[in-house]
């Protein structure tokens, strides 16, 4: 069997870089001794490599003790001129024997896996031997009549050294390189910097990969070696693909620019390799990754902007020392907040979740991390729906909480819109209630977070989230003391539901990738820039703002996938390139899509302190206004009436301009189910009433708070 230690290339890579192409899976005992009886003599230094750890330590030590002695005995040849004085130096033989096994197992030369020797097992070899030559010397001067002379101890030294030394990289070449079977991926490094220099020597332990080249864009390093591989220019790279057959580019700049990475990415598109990179250089420092920990390019350098950083007195206006609630703490954007507000310092972090396993993951992450940086942030991790007025009042006065991040939500536009009343009733009356019990809990600062879908919605999903703001704005007008505001900003990159894992996911089963259409196009962002600027906004407010966030350029979807498949080392299949790897097959746009996503409703926005951060003046509905919509909308809710939800949308929302086709699964099957056999539709007002009538008869039996959404 394998011997332990033997895979340590595999369990530090194998997960990131994958198996090279060909290669074999480690194989269990019998199957190595059959192949190697199959492979006669060429087979025995395969079975070498496979014997058991204890075996592997004990043949080492013999070949220790034979090439020992041999090493003195030659010493003192070379000292005395000839080989007859040998005979009367057998005693010194044992115990220079003895001395040099106990120095290297007191050094843990055995304990080293051969495979994997490198320099600081070098100079634990120096050390045993030179421990032995003075402990053999020290036994020659105490009594011992050997005669053996100190300038033959010296000697010795050196040709111990060379066998001992010698005989652990023979060893390691053995392994490395003589018994690799299969292909290995060839691979050139993109920066021949200090991350490279090591990725390069960690390369160097496996049997899958072989590094043929470097690439920098420093013109200093051109014509010089790293660990004896040439470092070339980038323009050079398209023929070293060709004529060194390189199968995968390993991108090795944690410490570049986003920009630059992103130009180097469009340099690499073209030539039909596998690109990885290394993590983040910040991730590298902090301890949440290794140099080592390789993966797929981060479609955020495909972006190729720089996040702007952030304004430390923003960032901390709202959080530090202070007590912050955020809803839908285990979702994509609302995790991530919480992550960054644990890193400013907030006195109390309450996460309102209504997920049970959500709720568990984000407060195990942020346990661990706090821990980690020992800092002294209480979290208070809470089970319930944030609609929940009563549940939410009690709440925010039990933790005095004084800044709220409402960022529960359904986002996702076909679910929505299949399922409109659950969908108007969590994004719109779940708002609503939050900001009530904001205002009866004393909140400082309301942030909502909303989506550039609530720009001109044909959809309910940002029909719902753009009445959601004008709540906000019309509850503004009754509060001297709590701030509501917005941060609208569109698709961030890996958020639950995104096309960039659906991309992954696809390309990685072999396609084919879905588009819904060759032109849409969206905006986007990474979480982490998106949450940042989602606080830094929120201290800005003075009362009913939007804020609207610079998305940078928007990205054309079909741009994104072929660029994805292009970076994984494969090729588009189309009309063109019948032969091509991956096919793009587009599907059409969905129920309520549209093709481009806007930011701004009207172009009257003004600057803020964060060049990244615009204020939008949009108009504003009353708080009478918008008090009368609310109760007509939460009435058609109760009476599970989709027609009439959708026209309080679109009487509330002028920009919303819904088909003429109610596409909420329930209400579509329950049409179905109503209509009689020759095709003609029953009066579904009828049976509608008849529902209302149950749902008001059991009404009668519940508290008027429990009906319903209280009065303010």
């Amino acid at each position: 069997m394998a011997a332990p230690g033997d895979g340590l290339f595999d369990t530090r890579l194998g997960s990131t870089l994958g198996p090279a192409a060909g290669s074999s899976p480690p194989l269990p005992c019998s199957r190595v001794k059959q192949r190697a009886a199959n492979r006669g003599l060429a087979g025995v230094p395969l079975l070498a490599v496979n014997l058991p750890r204890s075996t592997k330590r004990l043949l080492m030590l013999l070949c220790d003790a034979v090439a020992l002695p041999v090493a003195l005995g030659t010493a003192i040849v070379l000292r005395s001129g000839g080989t007859d004085v040998l005979a009367r130096f057998g005693e010194a033989f044992l115990w220079i024997s003895l001395c040099g096994i106990a120095s290297l197992s007191l050094f843990g030369l055995y304990r080293t896996v051969t495979r994997f020797i490198g320099v600081r097992a070098v100079g634990r070899i120096v050390a045993a031997i030179t421990l032995s030559a003075i402990a053999f010397g020290l036994l020659e001067g105490v009594g011992r009549s050997w005669h053996v002379r100190y300038s033959a101890i010296a000697i010795y030294w050196a040709f111990a050294m060379l066998f001992v030394a010698g005989s652990r990289a023979a060893v390691q070449y053995l392994c490395l390189f003589v018994l690799r079977t299969g292909a290995r991926k060839r691979i050139a490094i993109y920066g021949a910097g200090e991350a490279g220099a090591r990725l390069s020597r960690f390369l160097v332990g496996g049997s899958d990969f072989e590094v043929v080249a470097f690439v920098d864009d420093h013109p200093s390093l051109h014509g010089s070696q790293i660990n004896g591989t040439a470092v070339c220019p980038p323009e050079d790279l398209a023929a070293l693909v060709v004529t060194r057959r390189i199968d995968r580019v390993l991108l090795a700049m944690p410490s570049v620019s986003r920009r630059r990475r992103g130009e180097v990415l469009s340099d690499l598109e073209r030539l039909g390799v596998h690109v990885q990179s290394l993590p983040d250089l910040a991730d590298i420092i902090s301890g949440k990754a290794r140099i080592d920990d390789l993966r797929d390019v981060d479609v955020a350098d495909l972006l190729g902007r720089d996040p702007v950083p952030p304004n430390p007195e923003l960032i901390a206006s709202c959080i530090r020392n202070k007590n912050v609630l955020v809803t839908g703490a285990g979702g994509s954007i609302g995790s991530e907040l919480c992550r960054q507000i644990v890193r400013v310092g907030p006195k109390r972090l309450v996460l309102c979740e209504l997920s049970e396993l959500a709720l568990y993951n984000v407060e195990r992450e942020l346990r661990e991390e706090l821990a980690g940086e020992q800092r002294p942030v209480e979290l208070v991790p809470l089970l319930g729906d944030a609609g929940d007025r009563r549940r939410m009042i009690e709440v925010l006065r039990t933790y005095s909480v004084q800044t709220v991040y409402h960022a529960a939500a359904y986002k996702h536009v076909p679910i929505v819109e299949h399922n409109i009343i659950q969908g108007v009733q969590n994004n719109v009356v779940c708002t609503w209630n939050a900001a009530e019990a904001a205002l009866d809990g004393g909140v400082e600062t309301f942030v909502l977070v909303s989506t550039d879908k609530a720009v001109n919605p044909p959809n309910v999903m940002g029909a719902s989230k753009r009445l959601a703001e004008l709540v906000l704005q019309g509850m503004q007008e009754r509060s001297d003391t709590t701030r509501f505001c917005m941060v609208r900003f569109g698709n961030v990159l890996g958020s639950s539901g995104s096309v960039v894992p659906l991309f992954r996911e696809q390309i990685q089963r072999g396609g084919p990738v879905t588009v819904t259409h060759p032109q849409v196009v969206r905006y986007f962002m990474t979480i982490p820039e998106a949450a940042q600027l989602v606080i830094q906004a929120g201290s800005m407010a003075t009362g009913g703002d939007v804020f609207v966030l610079d998305m940078g350029q928007p990205v054309r979807i079909d741009d994104l996938a072929r660029r994805m498949i292009n970076l994984m080392g494969l090729t588009v299949r189309d009309t063109a390139h019948p032969d091509g790897d991956i096919e793009i097959r587009y599907t059409g746009l969905r129920a309520a899509e549209k093709l481009f996503e806007e930011l701004l409703i009207g172009d009257n926005v003004g600057g803020t302190e964060h060049s990244m951060i615009l204020r939008a003046m949009e108009k504003r509905l009353t708080w009478s206004r918008m008090r009368a919509i609310l109760e007509t909308l939460t009435g058609a809710i109760e009476s599970l009436d989709c027609r009439h939800v959708l026209a309080i949308l679109q009487e509330a929302v002028a920009e919303y301009q819904p088909g003429n086709e109610i596409h909420d699964h329930v209400w579509a099957s329950r049409s179905e189910a109503f209509s009689d056999a020759d095709g003609k539709v029953t009066n579904l007002a009828a049976h509608r009433r008849h529902i209302e009538g149950g749902v008001s008869t059991r009404g009668r039996h519940r508290s008027t708070e429990e009906a319903g959404p209280p009065q303010s």
